[in-house]
């Protein structure tokens, strides 16, 4: 009796491991150039050189520089909410303390570039301009989670008396993210982590009062 052959899988081929370097490779390069200098002022040849990629790869992942830059904002986004999230998850801290942890690890992550790079994010916002217009809904939707998990923190503290009761936690923490922003910039321009930290003891102190 003859065998019945196994049916062919659909869809796309899976990418061997190596392709999957090659991606990431490309993202990791694309993050340290744009945090640095922007999305206008780096061109592609930079960034494939920097990957260790040929040009025509990086079309094999990424069918424009928008859409690369889209994936930067996906995985920075995430990146940054993986850290926000095992800051506030930290049991061991009161929930201020948790969100002064977050600030400190940001703030030795710049120091380790010599305060070069600031956040994707951003500096995104900033140039938002002269940007693809599909960037701006991508940005805001970042921003809205790194807020809603703030807010939680900020409500966890109102619920052990750190802070008062009158505080809106999601109005605190949407003045959190633009004043921190703020500070990301002017820590870069400084290349020192004092707006940083002033900014975030002025932040306590409001929070507390």
């Amino acid at each position: 009796m003859t065998a019945t052959p196994a049916p062919s899988r659909r869809g796309r081929p899976r990418r061997k491991p190596e392709d999957q370097d090659a991606r990431k490779a490309l993202i990791q390069a694309g993050l340290a150039q744009l945090t640095e200098r922007g999305y206008a002022s780096v061109a592609l040849e930079e960034i494939t050189a920097a990957a260790g990629v040929t040009k025509g790869s990086f079309y094999h992942y990424f069918p424009t520089k928008a859409a690369f830059g889209a994936a930067l904002i996906d995985a920075y986004g995430a990146y940054f909410e993986d850290k926000l999230r095992r800051a506030f998850d930290r049991a061991d801290l009161t929930p201020l303390a948790r969100l002064t942890a977050f600030t400190e690890e940001a703030e030795a992550g710049m120091a380790r570039f010599d305060f070069r790079r600031g956040c994707l994010i951003g500096n995104l916002g900033q140039e938002m301009g002269s940007l693809p217009e599909e960037f701006r809904t991508r940005l805001i939707a970042v921003f809205e989670r790194w807020q809603s998990l703030t807010a939680t923190c900020l409500r966890d503290a109102q619920a052990v008396g750190e802070i008062g009761p009158d505080h809106d936690a999601d109005a605190l923490a949407e003045l959190f993210w633009t004043g921190w922003e703020g500070a990301v910039l002017r820590t870069k321009l400084q290349r020192n982590p004092e707006p940083l930290r002033r900014f975030t003891d002025g932040f306590l102190r409001l929070a507390r009062s």
